[in-house]
């Protein structure tokens, strides 16, 4: 726990020191709407396994696969036959359609035993069709199964490091289809944020104007944002090129807390300042309060006597140990303080709720 303390107080102050807003590519703030990938998958037979294959009398359905398989080579099997099968697997083949993937074009494949098969190591994927949500071919698969991670060398001992029922292909599959694309329908794109922020929408907004003119982009809600394109598939293409470079100043985050409960690892996304509470649970009393000191201006001088607001932490774990944190109130000098005196992570859970139900936490809280 102490060494997750350590790494939540590097990251606190990494944050503290960092600018209100950091200008980032709107490529990274936002995606346009339509150009996504697309989730294929199938049901192949992987073959030539060293004996290592299902076992047949505990999967049928591997069975029955070869049989319609020989069947449609035209090989068919007497009456009664009893097939015992080792080199053979059922796999399920899964792998993401690119956007704007034409055919002809390869994609990598991952092929993973659905039976009781010890490895796929060695293996070779037959024929596989791919099919997308709509029920549609779009690629097909079929290659050597590659099981990375098999017998490494650890410390001068074999050491398995992957799981022998899984593997990839490269470029294993063939594209068939493509998917058609409404981009730029219309003469225009529709952009949409990762994070429906309204302040950040309207920034976007503001910098593609200033960048094309005014009118290009129109915020539609605090995620999707309408931007008019040229009417040319190649100036589109440049436009669009433009369009994701340009640098946005986005908002900053709201304030946000995520606790793991296990380990007490405590990470903010900014500065979390506490307001006034007191807090008994168990051995422990915690007391965020506020000290008033006065300002006295040096003599001869113009400056006027001020009366400045301190906030304090004062912690007990019992009569006889008190703690004291003097200056910002901060979360992460309640933390810090807490974890000083050995405060369990339970105690530290139980003591952060509670801070945000009297509502002197002002952050979201998120445990883990």
């Amino acid at each position: 726990m102490r060494k997750l303390t350590t790494v939540f107080m590097l990251c606190t102050a990494l944050l503290g020191a960092a600018p209100l807003a950091q200008a980032e590519r709107l490529k990274d703030l936002a995606s346009i709407a339509g150009v996504r990938e697309n989730q294929l998958s199938g049901y192949g037979i992987v073959v030539g396994l060293d004996g290592t294959g299902d076992q047949t009398s505990q999967t049928p359905f591997t069975v029955q696969s070869i049989q319609a398989m020989l069947q449609q080579k035209g090989i068919n099997l007497p009456p009664g036959t009893q097939l015992q099968l080792k080199n053979v697997a059922a796999v399920m083949v899964t792998t993401s359609l690119p956007a704007f993937a034409q055919p002809g074009q390869t994609i990598d494949i991952t092929v993973s035993s659905i039976g009781n098969a010890k490895s796929l190591r060695g293996g070779t994927l037959l024929m596989t069709p791919l099919h997308g949500a709509d029920g549609q071919v779009y690629a097909m698969g079929q290659g050597n199964v590659l099981v990375g991670g098999v017998g490494a060398q650890a410390g001068g001992a074999q050491v398995q490091v992957n799981h022998l029922s899984v593997g990839k292909i490269s470029n294993g599959a063939t594209v068939e289809r493509a998917v058609a694309s409404n981009l730029g329908a219309d003469n225009q794109i529709r952009l949409e944020l990762k994070q429906t922020d309204f302040s950040t929408a309207a920034k976007v907004v503001e910098a593609i104007n200033d960048q094309f003119g005014a009118g290009i982009a129109t915020a539609l809600d605090g995620r999707v944002i309408r931007v008019r394109t040229p009417s040319s598939s190649d100036q589109r293409v440049a436009f669009i090129g433009q369009l994701e470079s340009i640098d946005v100043s986005r908002s900053r985050d709201a304030a946000k807390v995520i606790m793991n409960a296990r380990t007490g690892s405590v990470v903010m996304n900014q500065a979390v300042m506490l307001e006034n509470c007191a807090i008994s649970h168990g051995n422990l009393t915690v007391t965020v309060g506020a000290d008033l000191e006065v300002s006295q201006p040096n003599p001869g001088s113009r400056g006027q006597t001020a009366v400045v607001q301190k906030n304090s932490v004062d912690i007990k774990k019992d009569p006889g140990r008190v703690l004291m944190v003097k200056g910002g109130a901060s979360l992460a000098e309640v933390v810090k303080a807490m974890n000083s005196i050995g405060t369990t992570p339970q105690d530290l859970l139980a003591i952060l709720q509670a801070l945000k139900a009297a509502g002197s936490l002002r952050a979201e809280l998120e445990i883990i």
